[in-house]
């Protein structure tokens, strides 16, 4: 099997919160950005972002779509990130 680098977006995606500490995520194509108190992603089901405190990669795996944080995690939230099926049917008809 060739490795070109692409992620196919139809990669299975999970989220895995253990105690509010251990964030275990899957399906993961890109780290948007990062520091000690948010972590945004990009993933085959849209944007996920983590608030918290003290948040470190524990695991970071890009080949196979996977990232494990660890530190006080607040919420998580999707959003849509303006790709694909974007706006209203007739916008995207016109």
């Amino acid at each position: 099997m060739v490795n070109n680098g692409d992620f196919r977006g139809d990669t299975p995606h999970s989220v895995v919160l253990e105690e509010r500490h251990r964030l275990s995520v899957s399906g993961v194509s890109e780290v948007l950005s990062f520091d000690e108190e948010q972590v945004a992603m990009e993933t085959s089901l849209g944007r996920l972002t983590v608030e918290g405190e003290g948040l470190h990669v524990e695991k970071l795996s890009l080949d196979v779509g996977e990232l494990t944080l660890e530190g006080s995690i607040q919420s998580l939230a999707y959003s849509h990130d303006g790709k694909g099926k974007s706006g209203s049917f007739w916008s995207r008809v016109f």
